[in-house]
């Protein structure tokens, strides 16, 4: 069992944990708890680099998996977890993975741009529902956080092993959607987001409702969609907004 906080292994998961730089770097992300590291591992195709678990609180059916299949896995204490985990109540494993390469699809024809979203939870949301939504790709502008921030990888639920998703610059945007249909999520707007045409090859860009749209995505939208409210009502969440407007889209194009 490992019990000390300098050996290298714990050392490089909590630096995946906690720095942004270090996941570049070493192309690694770490997966907390029992759910997404199964999904990651069964369905996402993915092998684990290595496992930590903590006997007494970690699934023991998992963690029977990883070791018939010869993961390499380890036992921590309890200080280790909490350590190298990023959860108030961690479950007890966690799970050193690759970070995923999924490359964009030779042909576009649904695409969801993010425009600077700031909230990790936010950004791993969307992703889900893109997922969901049958989305070919999710670009990321600049200004996005890290799509591979524990809290974005929380919220995404796996998403990120199922979806071609890239950070991309402006001009490299505009060009992946030559030829599409580009749509702007936008409060303003002037096209309500059930009269816009999803049958044709499209791409949505959603922004922070906090900042509003970049003068980039601006530039490079079409037309602006919006989503009629109630008077009282200020915005929507932009991870609610882009639900509603992928969904609609998924039922349009079929």
């Amino acid at each position: 069992m490992i019990t000390s906080l300098q050996n290298d292994k714990v050392k490089l998961a909590h630096q995946l944990q906690t720095q942004p730089k270090a996941r570049r770097k070493e192309g690694k992300i770490v997966l907390e708890g029992t759910r997404l590291i199964r999904d990651a591992y069964e369905r996402g195709g993915t092998r684990p680099d290595y496992v930590f678990y903590q006997p007494d609180v970690a699934d023991a059916s998992l963690v029977d998996l990883f070791e018939r299949h010869r993961v390499f896995i380890q036992p921590v204490n309890a200080e280790v977890m909490r350590h190298i985990t990023a959860t108030d109540g961690p479950q007890g494993i966690v799970a050193v993975f690759p970070t995923p390469q999924s490359p964009l699809p030779t042909v576009l024809g649904r695409v969801l741009i993010l425009d600077d979203i700031r909230d990790p939870g936010n950004l791993g949301a969307m992703l889900r529902t893109a997922a969901a939504a049958g989305v070919d790709a999710v670009l990321l502008s600049p200004g996005c956080v890290d799509a591979y921030n524990p809290k974005a990888l929380r919220a995404g639920m796996g998403a990120h092993f199922r979806l071609a998703l890239a950070e991309l610059p402006w001009p490299d945007i505009a060009a992946a959607c030559d030829g599409l249909l580009v749509y702007l999520a936008d409060m303003q707007g002037d096209l309500t987001y059930d009269r816009a045409d999803w049958s044709s090859p499209w791409a949505l860009i959603v922004g922070s409702e906090a900042h509003g749209a970049s003068a980039e995505a601006t530039a490079l939208a079409g037309k602006r969609v919006y989503i009629p409210m109630s008077a009282e009502a200020e915005s929507l969440n932009a991870a609610v907004a882009a639900g509603i407007l992928l969904f609609e889209a998924h039922r349009q194009g079929g």
